[in-house]
This record gives structure tokens, C-alpha cells and sequence, in this order.
């Protein structure tokens, strides 16, 4: 029997592809994007990871074991302390502060993500929480390995790190770990339970592909 994640994986596929080809993220693999979008995008993610940690947080209180508690807890130090500290790197080439980029006013997008995920980890079970998750690691390490592909592109000064980060070995590992976890949570549910999780995953990657738009359009909240 095929493991959950293949279901999710195929469910995500034709939205994930849209993404790959989304302008934001061709013109960073070819060394063109406006680097106002890609400054825009990390002030918001860089919000968006702040709460996206605190969802690891939350995940590492639902486990019922050791060994996931302290995976959830490994996940949430190298979002804060790795992931984010790239963004920080690259806000100081720009002459942003680290005070600056936390008071970033999240874009209504932001919101929206940031408030699916943090409801999901207050009110859902573990696998809920692991499922709503999993569509930024794995689109990412989707993004990054592709792009580390695409010739030329590991060439610019300014978005090579970025490419280098997620489509590292080691971003690769913690996210295979969340797609072990989701198959190994989702194991002999039945399909009601399997329907809602691949509704949690299907929205956080629309929201993720919504991500990219609203950083490319320089998404701002009406006057």
C-alpha cells in the first residue's frame, strides 16, 4: 500500500508545478527579480516564520513520544535560528535591522496563512498540525532542488544563499522526516479522518502558491 504522502504529493502536484512557474521564483532562478520583491518577501516571511515556529512549538506539545518531541523541538531551532538568520543576513545588505524586520506589518496574505496554520495547531490533533505543516518544507526543498539544477542560477551574488539553503542536504532531511511523520500518523485512519488531512495540506499550499503571488505584486493592505 502506497503511503499517504503520495496521495498528498499527487493531490499538490498540477498547484506545485503553477508555483515552479509562478514569475517570482523564474525570475529569481534566472537572476532577474526585482530585488524590491524579493526584499518584500523576506520582511513577510520572516513574520511568517515567527509564527510558523511557534506551530513546531505546538507540535512538539501534541507528541506523544520522546524522539518526536525532540525532532519538533530540532525543527523550531533551526527555523529561528537558521532559516531566519539567513533573512536577517540579507536584510543587513539592504540596511534593514533585526528590529525592522520584526515590526513588519504581515500583508493580509500573511495573515491569512499564518492565522490557518496557528488554528490548526491551537484546535487540531497531531497529524492535523503535521499535515498543515508539510507544504512549505516540501515545496521548498522542491524549489530549492530545482532550482540548484537550473544552470547559472547558484551565479547571482544575491539569491544564491537563498537557493543554497533549501535545497541543501540538510533542509532535504528535516523535511523527509515531516513526510515520514505524516505517513506514520496517518497509518490505518480512516479515509474521513485521511480526507480532512489532505484538505489541511491542499490549503496550505494554496496559500503558499498565494505566498509568491502576493510578494510579486508587492501585496499591501487598502488605504
Amino acid at each position: 500500500m502506497n503511503p499517504f504522502s503520495d496521495r498528498l504529493y499527487r493531490s499538490a502536484q498540477e498547484l506545485w508545478a503553477k508555483s515552479h512557474e509562478h514569475p517570482f521564483l523564474t525570475e529569481l532562478r534566472d537572476g532577474t527579480l526585482d530585488p524590491e520583491r524579493f526584499i518584500y518577501y523576506l520582511k513577510q516571511d520572516y513574520v511568517y516564520l515567527i509564527d510558523y515556529a511557534k506551530v513546531f512549538a505546538m507540535g512538539s506539545l501534541k507528541a506523544r513520544d520522546l524522539e518526536t518531541m525532540a525532532k519538533f523541538a530540532e525543527l523550531l531551532h533551526s527555523t529561528l535560528n537558521v532559516e531566519m538568520e539567513l533573512h536577517r543576513q540579507y536584510a543587513a545588505r539592504f540596511g534593514i535591522s533585526r528590529d525592522e524586520l520584526e515590526q513588519t506589518l504581515a500583508s493580509p496574505t500573511t495573515v491569512a496563512y499564518t492565522k490557518y496554520l496557528l488554528d490548526t495547531a491551537a484546535q487540531g490533533s497531531l497529524p492535523e498540525v503535521a499535515a498543515v505543516l508539510l507544504p512549505c518544507m516540501w515545496s521548498y526543498r522542491e524549489i530549492g532542488t530545482a532550482c540548484m539544477k537550473v544552470p547559472g542560477a547558484l551565479d547571482h551574488p544575491l539569491y544564491r544563499e537563498w537557493i543554497l539553503m533549501y535545497g541543501s542536504e540538510e533542509f532535504g532531511a528535516l523535511t523527509d522526516w515531516c513526510i515520514a511523520l505524516m505517513d506514520r500518523l496517518a497509518e490505518g485512519l480512516p479515509e474521513r479522518e485521511l480526507a480532512q488531512l489532505e484538505e489541511r495540506f491542499m490549503v496550505a499550499s494554496k496559500l503558499e502558491y498565494m505566498f509568491w503571488d502576493m510578494a510579486y505584486r508587492l501585496e499591501a493592505w487598502p488605504v
